[in-house]
């Protein structure tokens, strides 16, 4: 029983990626995570029995393999954020933020005797949960904040090359984390940026 439920929730994931992998870039990496967060949604009131499999019916400690590729998705839309100077947070923590909240709001909908089409739950979700990790449109000059800095050059960090030695990469790889946490604590403090 157990694998034909893994194969049906394997089947579903792939139809999930298509969509997400059939999304092109703009030069906007914040407006293609929002219309990822949309596809995500849809993908989720469109194939009920497929999302709840998918992302409801989870076992600790473990997470398909498609899932692990959808999440390598994301992080991928995270990462051209934080390369543009406009990532808040370290990737990582975005990546389970965003996941956290679109996985919550999709269920919610799902589970909506309405069925979720009515509210604008997600939308509103969306815009607040990316107004707390992202700045707006990046000046000229570069991001705005110390930690939005940090955050965009750790983004780029492994493309240096052989530039740094694996020591000295790892030591400036831990100075940025601390400066990223800064902002990421005052947010979660005060729901604002520093």
């Amino acid at each position: 029983m157990k694998g034909l439920l893994d194969a049906v929730t394997a089947y579903g994931f792939e139809r999930y990626l298509a969509g997400k992998q059939s999304l092109t870039a703009t030069e906007d990496p914040v407006e293609d995570l929002r219309r990822g967060w949309d596809l995500h949604i849809d993908f989720g009131l469109t194939h009920p029995s497929f999302y709840v499999l998918m992302y409801g019916a989870v076992r600790p400690g473990e997470r398909p393999a498609a899932a692990e590729e959808a999440y390598a998705v994301l992080v991928g839309m995270l990462e051209r954020v934080a390369r543009a100077g406009r990532l808040r947070v370290p990737v990582a923590t975005a990546a389970q933020m965003v996941q956290a909240a679109s996985v919550g709001v999709a269920l919610a909908l799902i589970t909506d005797p309405a069925g979720g089409r009515g509210g604008d739950l997600s939308a509103r979700t969306r815009d607040i949960v990316l107004s707390a990790l992202t700045t707006g449109p990046r000046p000229a000059d570069g991001p705005d904040t110390p930690a939005a800095r940090a955050i965009a050059l750790a983004a780029v960090l492994p493309d240096t090359g052989e530039a740094l030695s694996p020591g000295e990469a790892a030591l400036l790889r831990e100075w940025l984390q601390r400066l990223a946490a800064m902002e990421a604590a005052a947010v979660a403090d005060t729901g604002t940026s520093v």
